[in-house]
């Protein structure tokens, strides 16, 4: 098989041809893939700002491909059928976090494309455990992103509650798909995206937002929750001084850049400042089964698999709408 590995933090990704396909252990599926989205924790990953990955790696964490092979133990699955593998990729199931379905606690958690090789690769292997059916409706490409960024985005959504005006800072992969979601419960939707992001701007207006403008400005009406996706500790700040007294503002991401000092009077008043931590197997099978009934729409770019430091250069110089998805 054919994967992009990293050798060293802080280098681009190595093409490596002709390696061993690998063999499903007891409980473990080999996948076939299909497509594999471009998440901005790749990106972490890749800078070295997520200490101690396994290396040689092979990243990607919003898998989607068809069962090849099953290991001893599996049941629930069929040859060729087709299913996603997201980032939570194995847990001890016995601590107190898994015991009380916070699963994405869990001390002993392993990650897929950072503990465990994921799908910048023809194949991979995961626990069958955490791994999911997926809906139909969408091609291979336009699910990928459902993975992360539709999942992490879900979570997301969730801890900031019944806000009727919500704020999304960073209109990329996970927000444009948040987006749909919020507008299909009824809330009303204002993006934030870098300043003279005309493009962003109007894609966010395309997807139901009601305004849309630069971070460092304040929304016409006072947010009741704001989701912030960008990496930037800035925002934080930025978003409670635009929320309303016991508004909550939701850091989404695994990494963000420090939060700068800030007057005690954008907290008080009973605001919440909350991070979100991975996702749940839960937390998989509600924005499935919700995803055909939005329905959510992803707007995604494809690359060969050759291409994903192109993919991942694109990610970060905010070149892409929507989602890079890479395809062997």
């Amino acid at each position: 098989m054919r994967a992009m590995r990293l050798l060293r933090s802080g280098t681009p990704l190595v093409l490596a041809e002709r390696l061993e396909n690998p063999a499903p252990g007891p409980n473990q599926i080999l996948l076939r893939i299909a497509a594999c989205g471009v998440c901005r924790t790749d990106l972490h990953i890749l800078d070295g700002e997520l200490a101690e990955p396994k290396l040689p790696l092979v990243p990607g964490h919003e898998i989607v491909g068809y069962v090849e092979a099953l290991g001893d133990g599996v049941t629930g699955f069929a040859r060729g059928q087709r299913i996603g593998v997201p980032w939570l990729g194995f847990t001890c199931g016995h601590c107190a976090y898994c015991r009380s379905g916070r699963e994405n606690l869990c001390d002993a958690a392993r990650f897929t494309g950072y503990h465990i090789d994921g799908g910048y690769a023809d194949c991979a292997i995961a626990d069958a455990r955490f791994c999911f059916p997926l809906p139909e409706g969408l091609d291979d490409v336009a699910v990928a992103p459902l993975l992360c960024a539709g999942l992490i985005g879900y979570r997301a959504l969730r801890m900031a509650g019944e806000a009727e005006r919500l704020g999304i800072y960073g209109f990329g992969a996970a927000a444009h798909i948040v987006a749909q979601i919020a507008r299909h419960r009824g809330q009303r939707v204002f993006a934030f995206t870098r300043a003279g992001d005309r493009a962003g701007q109007d894609f966010a207006m395309s997807l139901g937002a009601e305004w849309a403008g630069a971070s460092e400005t304040r929304p016409p009406e006072p947010l009741d929750a704001a989701l912030i996706f960008a990496p930037v500790g800035a925002l934080v700040p930025a978003a409670l001084d635009a929320t309303v007294k016991g508004g909550t503002v939701v850091c989404a991401g695994i990494h963000m850049s420090d939060i700068p000092a800030f007057a005690y009077r954008l907290l008080w008043g009973e605001r919440v400042v909350r991070s979100v931590a991975n996702l749940t197997r839960r937390d998989g099978e509600e924005f499935l089964a919700l995803a055909p009934r939005v329905p959510v729409q992803t707007t995604t770019q494809a690359f060969p698999l050759a291409a994903a430091n192109e993919a991942l250069a694109a990610l970060r110089d905010g070149r892409l709408t929507g989602a890079a998805v890479l395809v062997p």
